[in-house]
């Protein structure tokens, strides 16, 4: 769609306002917020500049702050709905890929900087494709919602829950120490499996395999670095392997170089991880 035609600008302060209203409100529809925003700070900047000439001015040429207040104000609420729909899942309403990569990147450094410790929950539905081929997508479509509440539900207020693909879900959770992060993955895989599912419908059931990566803060003094979100995404996709293979329903994670089961699971055959491969 091409930008309007240029128009001569009236030589009064309204005329002027009012066109530079016109021209923001075009382009915030657009989405193009920058150059919105240039124009209605030139609004604003002609209102208080012009303040004694609008004063004194007859009531009826008068413009009203209020109006350009109120573009303002629609041009922010706009700008943060878009901003918040580009960053979260469709279905789900959970955070998307986009979001989860640029936000570890972010944590990382923060890392780096000496901020507390970072952990990363991969989290899969188990048996999923048996949902949607016994169900239907519509059921499952439902399924991965709920699931996605039950594990934001008494998540730490820092912590946040990402789509990874399909059915696969990332929580992550910065500032906690290994033993918090597995307390609040098993309490989350603990949520799904007693959840009633069949409430959507009967004969539902749905639990999930999480593998979790606990990195711990980054100390100069021992030489110990901050893991990239890449190999900490690694090493849990690795843990969430022996999950499944320890019989699912179960988070996997590593203490003191060894693969253990959190929970329940624990009472399990023992699975071991090497490199971020199963054995």
């Amino acid at each position: 769609m091409p930008y309007p035609a240029k128009v001569e600008a009236p030589e009064d302060t309204a005329g002027l306002i009012a066109l530079h209203e016109s021209i923001a409100g075009f382009l915030a529809d657009r989405g193009e917020w920058r150059q919105a925003y240039e124009h209605v700070r030139h609004a604003l900047d002609l209102i208080f500049t012009e303040r004694a000439a609008l004063t004194t001015a007859p009531p009826h040429q008068r413009i009203p702050a209020e109006q350009l207040r109120e573009v303002v104000d629609r041009l922010r609420r706009e700008h943060a709905e878009v901003r918040e729909q580009a960053i979260r899942d469709a279905l789900t309403a959970s955070y998307n890929r986009r979001y989860l990569d640029q936000r570890l990147v972010a944590l990382v450094e923060q890392q780096g900087a000496g901020a507390d410790g970072l952990a990363v929950a991969l989290v899969d539905l188990d048996w999923f494709k048996n949902v949607n081929d016994t169900f239907g997508h519509q059921v499952g479509d439902r399924v991965l919602q709920r699931v996605v509440e039950l594990l934001q539900d008494g998540l730490p207020e820092t912590a946040f829950c990402a789509r990874y693909g399909g059915e696969e879900f990332v929580l992550v959770l910065p500032g906690v120490d290994g033993a918090t992060a597995v307390a609040v993955a098993e309490a989350a895989r603990a949520r799904v499996e007693r959840h009633t599912w069949s409430t959507i419908v009967p004969g539902l059931r749905v639990t999930v395999s999480v593998g979790l990566a606990a990195e711990p803060p980054a100390d100069l003094a021992t030489g110990h670095r901050a893991a990239s979100p890449e190999a900490q995404l690694r090493q849990a996709d690795g843990l969430l392997y022996a999950a499944k293979r320890s019989g699912r329903n179960a988070v996997a994670y590593l203490l003191g170089g060894e693969t253990r089961l959190a929970g329940e699971a624990s009472r399990r055959r023992s699975v071991t991880v090497s490199n971020g491969l199963t054995s």
